[in-house]
């Protein structure tokens, strides 16, 4: 039997287990797995206590002393404080690994002897802070998908080896995953109106919009937007309107590799949008109304769906044109939410990894609107905003980049701060472009790359130097260097970016043949060298502003008087590299269509662009189409579509019912009929009949009314009428009809009842005594028509004059026949 414990020991034994348990539910040791140890065994069970004691435990805790208790207490809180509890993180499950078993207590006969607990070692405790500050890191590393992936394999063992192949499979070249991660868009940097905030705060933002804000009591539903701020007064939209995308085969991937002459890159998706069918009928009417010259006929197509991106982006250019930029960019904000809409599923375009594919017509009106937001944003000055939007044309087609998104890149790039992403961009591509200069081998053949172009090359030197200043590096030995290299590639800049810039270079410098400056492309061998001069105006054109600080002008002309004497002294030639890229239309091409699209600043560079391309016929929903193109806006591309604008006639049964939801009062909508039948003037300018009538009357009263006027009031275009006949030709010879408003209803019946022959006979009477008076004293009956049955229809009181207040009761014709 063994020994009793007096009342202290048990209550320390109790205490002991408890802080046993707890080490046991909040402690993980996964070091001692990995040191290969045994699993470990169970926790100890509590001795078993005599049959007198386990019957006097109650009674001894009962009447145990409240000093003795407190002594307990304080103990067990320093041994708690002594030892750290590890931190837990909320990551991948893990299994709760098994505790060590502590040593059994070797209780003595004695009283006093009472079981000590004992609990990790110290070098078990480092091993498991170590281990813990590991999986932490892990944890971090890993995204959101693989910690879900993680912990269904703790649930599902299957899944770890469908984990691990996934990894595999996933795994791209170093350089494409650099690529990708460069091209990543930053979605916090896409709102122009959080920029403008940051220089003239929240409330000066806020007044400005208030101020320019319409009066428009449109409400739209509130829609989420990455590339824009929809308004209130935009359209209500639907999912997609019209537009989805879907990824490319194999087949028709491999068919563009072949057709621009590339090697396969792994890591990257390419997509493109389609059209519904309503969408493409929408868009051939479109192209009938570019065609005919009439910008009325947009806002038609945009009744039929406002959410047509090719629609808003011309008429965009149309109040462009007008210099009424606000409305313009609103206009290419709408174009921008259209596609995004249609942009579900696993396309993401600011991954960086996903690209569209130009040469299809249906992402071509994209890749248009986002190359006139970035113009549009420099212009107002946001230039962090214009960067990630630029930043994010180039990613959609990195290759071929067909609206010369690197050419903005390049000086938006250093104006917002972004200079180490500059040199990163280079960096990735500078081992491969030299292993092109050595042996012409390399992934990137005839794929454009930053490295080859001359503002990227002198942007980067200006980004270095930029960044030595910063530093306190006052050497610049980087800086120059890069410097020196790009002068010695792309030499006609210099000269050009000098008179741009204000910097003074010497008489020599400046006869140097390698400096000599070409006005136009009369001159120039090539396609490829019209380019290389293009390009070098271009960029001095644009980053002039970038040079002229004076620290910054005395170093580039240090640099340029210490290597112009090794320069050869022939005509500069294009490097290599660039040459065997711009020989090809396809991205020559893409410096033209950079060059039409930014007209307005660029026009001084058209005698660079050759004849051909300047005289050749293109839209400007679609400038400059591709070489390349797999389809265009051609009769193949709308064989089959029907005209969404064209009537189709109805049975009348569905016109009633039609006319019925437009007009649910049946006395009015008798009323509207029969001045429609009495008018056949109105069938002429409403072929969709009175149902395009009631629906033209609804949304546009105003404008329906002087119409209504005009047709009413025109004599000599209705019917003749017959004797006894009402003006405008309405039915009955009996009486005249008029529609009174609520108010009048309440007069005599006997007023209703006036006879028609002899108001005729009274009208001529007063023709032939003065027709001044007639028209001073009372408008024509068919105008007071008019204007009664739109008061009736929109309840009145916005289109009455000063002549309907003045009108006698007497004079007013009543309904005598019952006409509905």
């Amino acid at each position: 039997m063994p020994p009793r414990l007096n009342k202290r020991q048990l209550r320390e034994l109790e205490e002991l287990q408890a802080l046993k348990t707890d080490t046991t539910q909040d402690v993980t040791d996964p070091a001692l797995q990995s040191e290969g140890s045994s699993p470990a065994s169970p926790v100890a069970p509590k001795p078993a206590i005599g049959g007198f004691a386990a019957l006097m435990g109650g009674e001894d805790g009962e009447e145990e002393s409240e000093e003795e208790a407190t002594q307990t207490r304080s103990s067990k809180s320093k041994k708690k404080k002594k030892k750290k509890k590890p931190s837990t993180t909320p990551s991948a499950v893990h299994t709760p690994a098994p505790v060590p078993t502590p040593e059994p207590t070797h209780e003595s006969g004695a009283a006093h002897d009472s079981p000590a607990p004992s609990g990790p070692s110290k070098k078990e405790r480092k091993a498991l802070k170590k281990q813990k500050a590991k999986e932490k890191q892990k944890e971090d590393s890993m995204d959101d998908v693989d910690k879900a992936l993680a912990e269904l394999s703790l649930k599902y063992p299957d899944l770890k080896q469908q984990l691990a192949t996934s990894a595999v499979t996933s795994s791209s070249p170093a350089a494409a995953r650099s690529v990708a991660a460069l091209l990543t868009v930053s979605l916090q940097h896409l709102d122009s109106e959080a920029e403008l905030r940051k220089f003239f705060g929240s409330k000066v933002i806020s007044a400005a919009k208030a101020g320019s804000s319409s009066s428009s009591s449109r409400q739209s539903v509130l829609q989420r937007s990455n590339l824009t701020r929809p308004q209130p007064s935009w359209w209500p939209a639907q999912l997609r309107e019209g537009l989805s995308v879907r990824l490319l085969t194999s087949e028709e991937v491999d068919a563009q590799l072949r057709k621009h002459g590339w090697q396969p890159l792994r890591g990257e998706k390419l997509w493109t949008v389609e059209y519904s069918k309503k969408y493409r009928a929408v868009t051939f009417q479109f192209m009938r109304t570019v065609m005919s010259g009439d910008p009325e006929g947009f806002y038609q197509l945009l009744r039929a769906l406002p959410y047509h991106a090719d629609t808003l982006l011309q008429l965009s250019e149309v109040y462009h044109h007008r210099e009424e930029h606000s409305t313009a960019a609103d206009y290419v904000d709408r174009a921008l939410f259209t596609y995004e809409r249609g942009f579900v599923g696993a396309f993401n375009f600011t991954s960086g990894a996903n690209r569209l594919d130009f040469d299809h017509v249906e992402n071509r009106p994209f890749f248009l609107a986002l190359h006139r937001q970035v113009t549009d944003l420099q212009r107002r000055g946001c230039v962090r905003t214009a960067f990630e939007f630029a930043r994010l044309l180039y990613a959609l087609d990195p290759w071929s980049d067909p609206h010369g998104a690197l050419l903005h890149l390049e000086c938006l790039a250093v104006k917002a701060g972004m200079s180490q992403w500059l040199v990163d961009l280079w960096d990735v591509f500078e081992p491969d472009v030299e292993k092109e200069r050595q042996d012409g081998k390399s992934p990137y053949v005839k794929r454009l790359v930053p490295n080859v172009l001359p503002g990227v090359a002198y942007s980067r030197a200006l980004a270095l130097f930029i960044r030595e200043e910063s530093s306190g590096d006052k050497a610049h030995e980087r800086s120059t260097e890069a410097l020196k290299d790009a002068v010695r590639n792309f030499p006609p800049v210099v000269p050009i970016l000098a008179d741009k810039a204000d910097i003074l270079l010497s008489g020599d410098i400046r006869g140097h043949p390698a400096f000599r400056i070409q006005p136009d492309a009369s001159m120039l061998l090539s396609d490829s060298h019209t380019i290389f001069h293009l390009l070098s105006h271009l960029y001095a054109q644009r980053a002039s502003a970038l040079w002229k600080p004076a620290a910054r002008a005395s170093w580039f002309a240090k640099t340029i008087a210490s290597v112009y004497n090794t320069l050869p002294t022939a005509s500069p030639a294009p490097p290599k590299p660039f040459i065997n890229r711009f020989e090809s239309p396809a991205l020559s091409w893409s410096v033209y269509r950079h060059v039409l699209v930014n007209e307005s600043t660029c026009r001084n560079l058209f005698p660079f662009v050759p004849r051909q391309v300047l005289d050749a016929r293109h839209l400007a929903c679609d400038p400059l189409p591709p070489s390349t193109r797999t389809n265009e806006y051609d009769p193949e591309f709308f064989r089959g579509v029907e005209d969404v604008l064209a009537l189709r006639p109805r049975s009348r049964r569905q016109e009633a019912r039609l006319l019925e939801r437009l007009v649910p009062d049946g006395v009015l909508r008798g009323q509207l009929q029969d001045f429609w039948n009495a008018h056949p003037a109105l069938a002429q300018r409403f072929p969709g009949g009175i149902v395009q009538f009631a629906q033209i009357a609804e949304q546009m009263p105003e404008v329906l009314e002087d119409i209504m006027v005009a047709v009413a009031g025109a004599g000599e275009d209705v019917p003749q009428m017959r004797a006894g006949d009402m003006p405008g030709g309405m039915p009955g010879a009996e009486v005249m009809v008029n529609f009174v408003d609520p108010e009048d209803e309440e007069e005599d019946v006997d007023d209703l009842l006036v006879p028609a022959a002899p108001a005729r006979q009274e009208q001529s009477e007063d023709e032939d005594e003065d027709e001044e008076e007639e028209e001073q004293e009372v408008a024509p009956l068919p105008v007071r028509f008019v204007r009664s049955l739109v008061n009736r229809f929109w309840g009145g009181g916005s289109n009455n004059t000063a002549n309907d207040s003045s009108d006698e009761e007497g004079d007013q014709l009543r309904d005598t026949g019952g006409v509905d």
